[in-house]
């Protein structure tokens, strides 16, 4: 079972605020913390993050013992990251629509590399016959409502999918997904719901909720792993 903590832009801008969110990530039970690279980038925009900054985001996730992954938006982003030699790769579905191409290049680095279909309707799939691809189920909503989730697969290990890319309030789906078979979650990560700075916040998970839905998540995982 795996938690990714997607921090994504709830740092607001402040980038010393990274350290305590990947700290907070960690002790919340995250596996991974997750960053977003090439979204918002610009030097004079919320998401500046150069090779410095993502080296120190490197630094710090090992210094708290926690994997570091960012969903990669563009092809300078790419080539930034390489520095970093992460294990793993994300791949938002805007990508997936917006950028084939880069979504193939990454792919063929063959790291383990997780994709969102939340915007992607087409027949099959975007990448098909590769091992180091892995799909998550999402809804490209912000926040998801229950109208919304109707197609959330019955039983994961049926489908296409190893894991679910969390959009919705609360804890209580993502839940749902582990007890259908759900292998990984993608939850957002924030320190304050109640922020408007970016529109992720709401839909987000604070350290305490986090950790209240990986050890409850975990539990569950367990008992299906068993045969129940």
């Amino acid at each position: 079972m795996i938690f990714i903590a997607e921090i994504g832009l709830n740092h607001n801008g402040n980038f010393n605020l990274c350290y305590e969110m990947i700290k907070l990530a960690k002790d919340s039970g995250a596996d991974i913390a997750k960053f977003q690279l090439g979204w918002r980038g610009s030097p004079n925009e919320i998401n500046y993050l150069d090779l410095k900054r993502i080296k120190t985001l490197k630094k710090w996730s090992n210094e708290f013992g926690i994997e570091l992954m960012f969903s990669i938006f563009n092809k300078d982003a790419l080539e930034m990251v390489k520095e970093l030699n992460l294990d793993k790769y994300k791949i938002a579905s805007r990508t997936v629509v917006d950028d084939l191409n880069l979504v193939k290049e990454i792919v063929n680095l063959d790291k383990t590399t997780f994709i969102s279909l939340g915007m992607w309707d087409k027949k099959g799939l975007p990448i098909p016959s590769k091992k180091n691809v892995k799909y998550f189920w999402c809804k490209s909503k912000y926040p998801t409502e229950l109208k919304d989730l109707k197609g959330l697969p019955k039983n994961f290990k049926d489908s296409h999918c190893i894991g679910y890319s969390d959009h919705s309030i609360g804890i209580d789906v993502p839940l749902i997904a582990i007890s259908r078979g759900a292998r990984v979650i993608e939850k957002h990560f924030t320190l304050d719901k109640s922020s408007t700075v970016v529109r992720d916040h709401i839909l987000s998970a604070t350290p305490e909720e986090f950790k209240t839905m990986v050890d409850i998540g975990r539990k569950i995982h367990r008992k299906i792993e068993f045969g129940l």
